[in-house]
């Protein structure tokens, strides 16, 4: 592996992210197409790699995180402010990657993480774009929100830890389905995405040794994590201001050759 290759896949890694694509989907075939072995220290690039994008939600984001984190004495009341009431919603719709994390991980890294599985993973988040476009019309924002809508939101995030189902591709069809705005939708799934991709970056932190990161691994995962969080930052600016103005059609689209192209590919192998 050299510099490149870390800065090419920190660059998936930030601009697929935040866009409807699934970037697992996406680090896995680019893995599995050019044949490149990342060897032992996989684990600790992949850290890397979401702390990168952490840090661009938490960069981006940082006016509503630091009012959340103002508010946290009245989290526990019965009458929150309204930044403790979002702190409210993103705990309860953090919940479902939590349970479904610690419950069907393994089943999930032994059945689900292949390209087949994500041919049809792609192609059916396609199919939901399009039908959410032309079925929701909703023109709420976060404030709308609900608790059990929040729940639901959060459980269409724990669908995602299958590659090719795509974070916020989920929670963008989820939050439209319920009343939000594309934009709305979008904004709530990446505050949504921080404890997730947090607790996910510190799980698997945990399996290796931090004595692996020396000389140029410590380099590479270095090169990953600023590449994801710059590519990241730039993302989430240009798609919330996408969304407020377009469909997901065109998303859906790429999906969906993707798909193809995926299919070819494993038909001839």
């Amino acid at each position: 592996m050299s510099v490149l290759i870390a800065a090419f896949l920190g660059a998936i890694q930030g601009l697929t992210e935040f866009l409807p694509v699934s970037s697992s989907a996406h680090l896995l075939l680019a893995r599995d197409f050019l044949g490149w072995d990342i060897g032992p220290f996989g684990l600790a690039f992949d850290v890397a790699c979401h702390l990168g994008t952490l840090l661009a939600i938490v960069v981006f984001f940082r006016s509503d995180l630091m009012a959340i984190a103002g508010s946290l004495p009245s989290v526990l009341s019965t009458s929150p402010n309204e930044a403790g009431r979002q702190a409210q919603l993103i705990a309860l719709g953090t919940l479902p990657i939590a349970v479904v994390g610690l419950a069907f991980e393994e089943v999930i890294e032994r059945s689900l993480r292949s390209p087949g599985v994500t041919v049809i993973t792609l192609s059916l988040g396609a199919v939901a774009f399009l039908v959410v476009e032309r079925m929701a019309r909703g023109t709420g924002d976060a404030r709308a929100l609900t608790w059990p809508a929040a729940l639901v939101i959060g459980m269409a995030q724990a669908m995602a830890l299958v590659p090719g189902v795509s974070r916020s591709g989920a929670t963008i069809v989820v939050g439209m389905s319920l009343g939000l705005s594309r934009a709305a939708a979008a904004r709530f799934g990446f505050l949504l995405g921080a404890p997730a991709i947090l607790a996910a970056a510190g799980r698997t932190a945990m399996t290796f040794e931090s004595g692996d990161l020396t000389g140029a691994i410590a380099t590479w995962c270095l090169v990953g994590l600023l590449t994801s969080a710059v590519v990241g930052y730039a993302v989430i600016a240009w798609f919330l201001r996408y969304l407020a103005k377009h469909p997901l059609d065109v998303f859906a689209y790429y999906r969906l050759a993707l798909a193809g192209v995926v299919l070819v590919w494993l038909l001839g192998t």
